[in-house]
């Protein structure tokens, strides 16, 4: 059995202890993370090191950056999705390790999506990414691997996986567009893990630091493990961790994981 994790850590310096208190307590095998906000060289390897992971970072100073720890050797195919030479943001990684081919995604948030009435920049950022990852998600079915897409997607799929829909129209991550591309993803062969296990709202992955919306469960379900067929076949059970979100210091995101049988 083998258990993947995907988790925007908000900052892997100001929230090492509790990931490393996480990942004691849940010993994932595999962990794809998201918005470690560092530098490969500023990455602490040594400390996650110490609870048996082995590391791949594709790092930026001070924003995004993303990783894939194991508990198995990794071999790193791309350190950049491809599609866009001049796109120097790190948010993506892929990997083979433990058998399983793995990529961790930060999509672009995209707001605001806006400005002065038409798509803003930073909107048709987010939709020409979202059309790389199509691209390449396409391509990786072609390997035939169980394949793993997980990250934070910075998509709200659907009405039931926010807590008040109204509220985001409009908003980059509930606009139709990013929806669409996201499903486009989906359409290629690709099974949203937790949704085919559970057809229950009101299940969130992300909670703003404002306005108490952790205490009160105001969140949104953006952070996704996506499956090719050869994964899917495999797949025992996908939880949410809220147990994270709770703690001091905490990211707004927790954990979401899957098991794969084998």
């Amino acid at each position: 059995m083998t258990m993947i994790a995907t988790f925007n850590v908000n900052s892997i310096k100001a929230r090492l202890s509790n990931v490393l208190e996480w990942l004691k307590d849940a010993s994932p095998d595999i962990v794809l993370l998201q918005e470690i906000k560092c530098v490969q060289d500023g990455f602490p390897a040594m400390e996650i090191g110490d609870l048996g992971y082995n590391v791949a970072v594709a790092g930026q100073k001070t924003y995004n950056g993303v990783a894939i720890l194991s508990k198995s050797p990794i071999e790193v195919e791309m350190r950049a999705l491809p599609g866009d030479d001049a796109d120097e943001q790190a948010r993506y990684i892929e990997a083979f390790t433990a058998g399983v081919r793995v990529v961790s995604v930060y999509v672009p948030n995209g707001n605001p999506a806006s400005e002065g009435g038409t798509d803003s920049e930073k909107f048709k950022y987010k939709l020409r990414w979202l059309d790389r990852l199509h691209n390449r998600a396409r391509d990786l079915l072609a390997t035939e691997d169980a394949v793993v897409i997980g990250g934070d997607y910075n998509v709200i799929p659907e009405p039931g996986d926010v807590h008040d829909p109204d509220d985001w129209k409009g908003d980059a991550l509930f606009r139709p567009e990013s929806r669409a591309a996201f499903r486009k993803i989906l359409h290629l062969g690709y099974t949203e893990a937790f949704r085919a296990l559970s057809r229950e709202y009101g299940h969130y992955t992300w909670w703003d630091y404002r306005a108490g919306a952790w205490q009160k469960n105001m969140g949104a379900r953006i952070d996704h493990l996506l499956l090719s067929p050869q994964a899917a076949d495999r797949l025992l059970d996908c939880q949410i961790d809220k147990g994270p979100r709770a703690n001091e210091k905490a990211s707004d995101h927790t954990p979401v994981w899957v098991r794969l049988a084998g």
